[in-house]
């Protein structure tokens, strides 16, 4: 069985919310024998607040800031699952960190399985808008360029939690053996947007 040395590289899941980052993150990191850190817990231990609250208080750019800092933290760590936040792509200087010691996958959803699966949740402080639907959509469109930085992307779509870890298992593994040569898959590389 494949298991990480202590210094192995991170495995970093970026993708729009609703894609199942917290959910595969906690069972990969738990197959692999990997310690888990999400950036957003990162950001409300440091902060004291929850996200929503500082999106309210503060704003969103008080948030990307502190994002950042959260980033900067956890980048320095090895052996680690990172879930981050849906938006920690739209700074470049997140994802260059993130892929410091982290090989980052991008997982993806159609807009109408995310809002299925997140469209009715009050404590998503981006979707407090009179039509989520076209928010998700707006906002996947806008978003698109900076998701593919990711060094591969996994498609979640009508697929289960054991499926997308097992893709996202194999490529990690097989990029370790060829020591950060980049593996490029073009598995269900549709159109993000739709």
């Amino acid at each position: 069985m494949n298991r990480p040395h202590k210094e192995n590289r991170n495995i970093v899941l970026v993708g729009f919310m609703g894609t199942g980052k917290t959910s595969i993150g906690k069972r990969l990191s738990s197959q692999l024998r990997m310690r888990y850190i999400d950036t957003d817990s990162v950001i409300e231990k440091d902060s004291r607040r929850r996200i929503s609250d500082i999106f309210a208080q503060d704003g969103e750019d008080v948030f990307r800031q502190l994002e950042s800092e959260a980033v900067n933290k956890v980048s320095k760590l090895y052996n680690h699952v990172i879930s981050t936040g849906g938006g920690v792509v739209l700074k470049e200087i997140n994802v260059t960190k993130l892929k410091e010691n982290g090989i980052v996958f991008c997982l993806r959803a159609t807009p109408e399985e995310i809002y299925r699966r997140v469209g009715h949740q009050t404590h998503r402080p981006l979707l407090q808008t009179p039509d989520a639907m076209e928010t998700i959509r707006t906002m996947l469109a806008a978003r698109a360029p900076y998701y593919a930085q990711a060094d591969h992307t996994v498609e979640t779509t009508d697929r289960s939690f054991e499926e997308v870890i097992a893709d996202i298992r194999r490529i990690y593994f097989k990029t370790s053996k060829t020591s950060r040569t980049k593996y490029t898959t073009k598995q269900n590389d549709k159109n993000f947007t739709r």
